[in-house]
């Protein structure tokens, strides 16, 4: 009970939000900001294309428990996946990112866009507080859509660790075996393996029709717990970090610059979030393997996580996750400096 309420708060919370976001959007067409829609999307769906199979490397290697590894390191992940699901095999899930990933940094590149604009009606600029404060918001508008994104997403890439689990009869006992070749998924019913070819629209209606809309949001507290915070570090360091390469307070930041600027910040921003990361991959798994923990809620996992795994748990995939977020933000600078979206919009030429 305790847990639908907070859930309906925070669906409350957005619903009163989101009617003067989408108001103040129209009213700002004039401004660029669908330029900056258009340069985010660009943006997100050419960097997922680029680093998902880093993303499915830092989801298997962070719902591994100790003492079932399959993959001892982010390349040992990568070659055995290639091996045993070939090269698309490292895209599992990927349609599901591409297709809601313009959305999502669309609401979050708006949604900062908005709070910054409200936080400096006095037009003096904003304090370092101030600007967390607008990646907060930021952060809490984008779970809408990122947390349904992350929920398939989490189930197709994992699937190939856990059939590969199934056909790694030497690392297991045979009661651990038999276990797990029986194991189906909670969203499925009758028997079904690891290998079962769901695809996302599958999994979404099954989820819809036995959990309702709450079944996509599994995981939303342990999503907002990363997003909000990220977005806190990274939009403020980011702001700085450009500030410095600007050649006078009229000029950009060159190039270069605001590219490094991107990557250093999303990195950094993403290794300190990390430990979030794990907890809200291992709740939103709906499938487990043989003898894998099931958890009730963030507290719980957390508490499981630190006394069977220990706190190195908490970094896992940590090295992957800064390998992903970092070009994705230096991608997005790269974007902004030449200028795609207002090149479509007609408003400017290539920069």
């Amino acid at each position: 009970m305790v847990k639908c309420s907070c859930s309906r708060f925070l669906f409350c919370v957005n619903a009163a939000i989101y009617p003067w976001f989408l108001v103040w959007v129209h009213f700002n067409s004039h401004s660029g900001l669908p330029a900056k829609l258009i340069n985010g999307g660009i943006a997100g769906i050419v960097g997922v294309t680029c680093v998902f199979p880093i993303d499915l490397v830092k989801t298997r290697l962070q719902n591994q428990r100790q003492g079932q590894q399959i993959y001892k390191n982010m390349m040992d992940c990568l070659v055995k996946t290639v091996r045993s699901e070939g090269y698309f095999g490292m895209y599992r899930g990927a349609a599901v990112n591409l297709t809601l990933v313009t959305p999502e940094k669309a609401i979050k590149l708006a949604a900062n866009d908005f709070f910054r604009q409200h936080l400096n009606k006095n037009e003096k600029g904003l304090t370092v507080f101030k600007e967390m404060l607008a990646g907060c918001g930021a952060g809490m508008c984008q779970v809408v859509i990122t947390t349904p994104m992350e929920m398939l997403k989490i189930q197709l890439q994992d699937a190939g660790r856990l059939a590969a689990q199934q056909i790694k009869p030497a690392s297991m006992s045979p009661t651990k075996l038999a276990a797990t070749r029986v194991l189906s998924r909670s969203y499925n019913a009758g028997p079904s393996t690891a290998t079962s070819a769901l695809s996302a629209t599958q999994i979404a209606r099954e989820l819809l029709r036995t959990q309702g809309i709450p079944g996509l949001y599994k995981g939303l507290w342990a999503t907002l717990m990363r997003d909000v915070p990220f977005s806190m570090v990274y939009f403020p360091l980011f702001a700085h970090l450009n500030q410095l390469g600007q050649p006078s307070r009229d000029e950009s930041a060159p190039f270069y610059w605001a590219f490094f600027s991107g990557c250093l910040a999303g990195s950094t921003a993403a290794v300190a979030v990390n430990p979030c990361d794990v907890v809200k991959t291992r709740l939103q798994s709906l499938n487990k393997g043989a003898s894998e923990e099931s958890y009730n809620g963030v507290v719980n996992c957390v508490s499981k996580i630190m006394r069977k795994e220990g706190p190195s748990a908490f970094l896992k995939g940590a090295g992957c996750r800064a390998l992903v977020i970092a070009p994705l933000f230096g991608i997005a600078q790269v974007m902004y400096f030449i200028g795609i979206g207002e090149f479509i919009l007609d408003l400017s030429p290539f920069n």
